[in-house]
């Protein structure tokens, strides 16, 4: 398949396909985007996860978070600098291509297909367990099977009903952080009861109970956490608008994102001892309501999970639908993924969500071996996402300066020196996963899918090469 120019202002795999092909449809709204941005890193991982990097880190948690919390809203700007002036639905990897070459684009592209595909797996299992716990007659294979079937015939049949989905659990999600931050605000200020003030931020060990090797271990649960984010760009592409609307949606939800996430881990750590078992068994939301005397506090919070969960499986399914879409087009993948129907790939998430239902069986066969290598790779796969995400931005910025400064609606920050600080800082966290044991072997699972990744992508570059030299 003849590769598609990517240099087209509203992203040539929307416009225009070769050869009179069906494409893409345009059913996102703005407020599915916002949403979409909103929610896309709210999941799971803050609700439930957060409790382990905060038995991990104690009240420095809140640094951490902070920390990651600036590196996201780095990526996010960058990402919606790139996606505002050259929508694609293959979002960096089409600009990582364009930008770095072939090599970079199938990286990046089919690590994060990986990461996706893996999230829906563990996604799925958790929101059967929950879901097992409630009506028990059914197993919680049964109930895997079923939210894999629902979520693959929604995104199967349009867009918009992807759209309508993430905007309603995202407003969900949104909300209950919101009630959260304000009923916590209140039990620090003793209207529950009498005032924590400072004792559980410098007691039980001070700020830094743990030293170092707690905050490293507290390090690598806050950058997962955020896993995710990328999804806007990608969908971006699918909306009636695609550089407005994802300039918007950008601007919206990086500070509020930040607020979110820093604003619950600070109000966890406030009223509650970091070292209370309950934090990393029940999680920290349930255990802080539980203090606060909030009626079913458990019941409530699993019912939100459960909507992260779902939220997460659908958004995954979207995402790396289209990341292999937009590979395929590129002669990236094999062609059969670039089908069109109704405007939906939907080869593509046929193959996303057998993709997704293997690891779930592979979880279950294999939970130790295959499936935990899996996982492994999948949480080291945004951090190379990220670092080409920055390499990528360098480039293309300079090349817009040059050629299409009117295009450039969204600027990153302080540009060149943030970018080289937000690299740096992706850097700085594979050097602390290299100095242990479990970090080392999940940087060495990844290097080898990587090297391969890379390897194919090279060849490819030099084959496109030396066909242009002979048709020159």
């Amino acid at each position: 398949m003849s590769r598609t120019p990517t240099r087209s202002p509203q992203g040539s795999q929307q416009a225009v396909q070769n050869g009179g092909e069906p494409v893409l449809s345009h059913g996102l709204k703005q407020r599915h985007l916002s949403m979409i941005a909103l929610g896309g890193v709210i999941g799971a991982g803050l609700f439930v996860g957060s409790g382990v990097g905060i038995a991990a880190a104690g009240p420095a948690i809140v640094l951490l978070f902070m920390g990651t919390g600036a590196l996201v809203m780095l990526i996010m700007r960058m990402l919606g600098e790139m996606s505002a002036a050259r929508p694609s639905t293959g979002s960096f990897s089409v600009h990582a291509e364009e930008e770095i070459g072939s090599w970079a684009g199938t990286t990046s592209g089919w690590m994060y297909w990986l990461m996706l595909c893996a999230g829906v797996a563990a996604e799925a299992t958790a929101a059967g367990t929950i879901m097992h716990t409630w009506v028990s007659f059914i197993p919680a294979y049964g109930w895997v099977a079923i939210f894999m079937v629902f979520f693959c015939a929604s995104n199967l049949t349009a867009v918009k009903n992807f759209g309508e989905f993430e905007f309603w659990f995202s407003a969900i999600k949104v909300t209950m952080i919101v009630a959260f931050l304000v009923l916590g605000v209140l039990g620090i200020l003793g209207v529950f009861g009498s005032a924590p003030g400072t004792s559980h931020l410098t007691g039980h060990g001070g700020f830094f109970p743990t030293g170092a090797a707690g905050l490293a271990a507290g390090l690598l649960t806050t950058i997962s956490g955020f896993a995710g984010l990328e999804t806007v760009t990608i969908a971006a592409a699918e909306s009636d608008q695609p550089s407005r609307n994802v300039a918007r949606a950008v601007r919206t939800a990086v500070w509020r994102i930040a607020v979110f996430y820093i604003g619950s881990m600070a109000v966890v750590v406030t009223l509650v001892p970091w070292n209370d078992p309950k934090v990393a068994s029940a999680g920290p939301y349930v255990t802080v309501l539980d203090r606060l005397g909030i009626p079913a506090a458990g019941t409530i919070m699993q019912i939100v999970v459960l909507v992260a969960l779902l939220s997460a499986m659908n958004a995954n399914i979207y995402g790396s639908s289209r990341m292999a879409y937009s590979l395929v087009n590129r002669g990236q993948g094999p062609r059969f993924l670039g089908k069109v129907t109704r405007g939906v790939p939907a080869a593509a998430v046929l193959a996303s969500c057998v993709f997704g239902f293997a690891a779930v069986i592979a979880g279950i066969v294999w939970p130790t071996t295959v499936f935990a290598w899996l996982l492994n790779i999948a949480g080291c796969s945004v951090l190379v996402v990220w670092s080409i995400v920055c390499l990528t931005q360098l480039k293309m910025r300079r090349r817009l300066e040059r050629e299409a400064p009117e295009l450039l609606s969204v600027r990153m920050w302080g540009f060149p020196y943030l970018t080289w600080l937000a690299f740096a800082a992706i850097l700085g966290v594979f050097a602390v996963m290299a100095a242990n044991a479990d970090g080392r072997q999940q940087l060495a699972g990844t290097a080898v899918v990587v090297a391969a990744l890379a390897g194919a992508g090279h060849l490819k570059q030099r084959r496109d090469d030396r066909r242009a030299d002979v048709t020159a």
